[in-house]
């Protein structure tokens, strides 16, 4: 589960409402995945990593889950999603096994946590609007707390080539 919240990149209340089928065509985890988010209505497209599409074939197989489903059941009554509560909860167990102060981490932690490291490897702010589904630079830029008049001088610094 938290790998997948850390590669998709996606809020707490769209982890939860994840279908197999979403990540998970044939039976089999996907390398790209495409989902509508919640709170803006629009579709986002994220990747998932081999260790990421291990876990959730491994976390398939042991669960017998099948298309259709919610990936993540809720403890209590059949066909419903995990609680975005319930996540919360989960997140803070783990957090803390990991050693880190749920108290300073959570859910959102985990949608922040590519993001930024994409962020320092690449300084490049648009990248990181595409990849949360911001409809505007500015609101990436609070979420990466950087300035707005910074934005542009740092994504011109990002030198790209292309091969002949």
């Amino acid at each position: 589960m938290f790998n997948l919240a850390i590669d998709s990149k996606l809020r707490g209340c769209d982890v939860v409402v994840l279908k197999v089928e979403d990540v998970a065509r044939n039976g089999y985890s996907v390398n790209r995945a495409t989902v509508r988010q919640k709170k803006i209505g629009r579709p986002v497209r994220f990747e998932l990593t081999e260790q990421t599409r291990q876990a959730v074939d491994g976390y398939l197989r042991s669960a017998g889950k099948k298309p259709g489903e919610f990936l993540f059941a809720a403890s209590r009554g059949l066909g419903q999603c995990m609680a975005t509560r319930q996540y919360a909860r989960l997140s803070s167990e783990w957090i803390a096994s990991i050693g880190l102060d749920p108290h300073l981490f959570g859910t959102h932690s985990l949608r922040r946590t590519k993001t930024t490291l994409i962020y320092r490897r690449t300084g490049n702010p648009r990248a990181v609007q595409l990849l949360l589904g911001h409809t505007k630079i500015e609101s990436t830029v609070r979420y990466l707390g950087i300035e707005v008049d910074d934005a542009p001088s740092i994504a011109e610094q990002v030198d790209l080539r292309v091969a002949k």
